[in-house]
């Protein structure tokens, strides 16, 4: 059903701007009449709607909602109800309006998981298959209190990744604007003074000048190019297959970072498994949704690879060794879940071991970054310091005494 953006007023003639899925205007009108508003005027939005801005729905709001549904469906609370409450005291229109949609369809007669599937952009497959296994098996409180966990996990790790990477990007452009100034402004100014003492200037010196003088009669197309580059490259790897494959192995690539992302990758990928597994999942539905939750198309392909050779009678651990994605230690563990007959608690060990792996890997990737860029960047302003000083250096030793 497509979803629409309304305006009404209560009973009370206050305004209420909102949110609702209906099968066309009359269908809207009389859904708001059982809310109790009156509708004064509408807009169609796309089918599948996806609040934005300040209302995008984000990780610490499913954390929110998903503490709730466990609450209530652990305490036995009608799920309507439950969600009416939650809906009432969420301050967050986008939020609200999704809420509002569930009620919806789940007063039309849908399960949760049909109400969910209908807000792909807000529950992604990895949730609503989860969802739809507790549906099945009845254990709706364990999975929503696993879903809370590993959103939570998935937040701290996008902090600490965000850390990752905003602090090298700060340092360089702080030194980066540092070099420019002194390529721009000040080298020049300086060598000029020199060369016109008579001073024989050194190979450094000389290189330094003809960067100077690039910098400064080419800087508008190194500009347009940077920008060119800046808008260009980010839109070939959204827009386009090879680019997106190129993106994906070239992250793989990196020094330092690379390892970090093959870990956050394969630890978001055991976590979405075992999750999926707990819950009562098939070991192929849950391989299929690991395999888009993945991130990274290379490391999809290699989950698709493996489910193949599930698919075709061979184990978890045959089959995951033979891509020589994972280490020895996480191929054991699988290994020993098969033969006990506990691959929910090998699954869980390996969630723990990525788990552990991904924090422990940016923290470090963090302690090597910050000497390295200190180093590298140190000598680059050394060696711009020590080519406008060695010609004063010998302008001072030729004066007479």
């Amino acid at each position: 059903m497509p979803f629409f953006d309304y305006r009404a007023v209560d009973q009370t003639g206050r305004n209420v701007r909102g949110t609702l899925s209906a099968v066309n205007d009359v269908d809207l009108e009389l859904r708001l009449k059982r809310m109790g508003l009156d509708l004064i005027t509408l807009s169609e939005l796309s089918r599948q709607y996806a609040p934005q801005g300040r209302d995008r729905v984000t990780r610490r709001d499913l954390v929110t909602f998903c503490i709730h549904m466990r609450y209530i469906t652990r305490a036995g609370i009608p799920l309507l109800e439950g969600l009416r409450d939650l809906r009432d005291s969420m301050d967050k229109r986008g939020f609200r309006d999704v809420l509002t949609a569930l009620l919806e369809d789940l007063e039309g007669g849908k399960v949760l998981s049909q109400a969910l599937a209908a807000h792909p952009a807000v529950f992604g497959a990895v949730f609503v298959h989860s969802v739809k296994a507790g549906e099945q098996t009845g254990l709706l409180d364990a999975v929503f209190e696993r879903l809370a966990e590993s959103l939570k996990w998935q937040e701290e790790v996008a902090a600490k990744a965000r850390r990752l990477m905003i602090y090298p990007l700060l340092v360089l452009a702080v030194v980066g604007a540092a070099i420019l100034f002194l390529l721009i402004y000040l080298v020049p100014q300086v060598l000029t003074l020199v060369e016109t003492m008579g001073v024989v200037l050194p190979l450094p010196t000389l290189i330094l000048m003809a960067v100077s003088e690039a910098v400064r009669s080419y800087w508008l197309i190194g500009l347009l190019l940077a920008f060119a580059l800046g808008v260009g490259v980010p839109l070939w790897v959204t827009k386009n297959e090879a680019g997106r494959a190129w993106w994906d192995r070239a992250q793989l690539r990196l020094p330092v970072v690379g390892p970090i992302v093959k870990k956050i990758v394969l630890s978001r990928f055991t976590n979405t498994l075992a999750m999926m597994y707990r819950s009562g999942v098939s070991v192929l539905d849950a391989l299929r949704a690991g395999e888009m939750v993945a991130g990274n198309r290379l490391i999809a392909e290699g989950i698709r690879r493996a489910g193949q050779q599930i698919a075709e009678g061979r184990g978890l651990s045959e089959s995951f060794h033979s891509l020589a994605l994972f280490p020895p230690l996480v191929i054991r563990m699988l290994r020993v879940g098969e033969t006990t007959g506990a691959l929910d608690e090998a699954l869980d060990n390996v969630t723990y071991f990525y788990n552990r792996e991904v924090l422990d890997s940016i923290e470090n990737g963090l302690r090597v970054l910050e000497p390295m860029l200190t180093a590298i960047l140190g000598l680059l302003l050394g060696g711009i310091l020590v080519s406008v000083l060695l010609p004063i250096y010998d302008l001072i030793g030729n004066l007479p005494l």
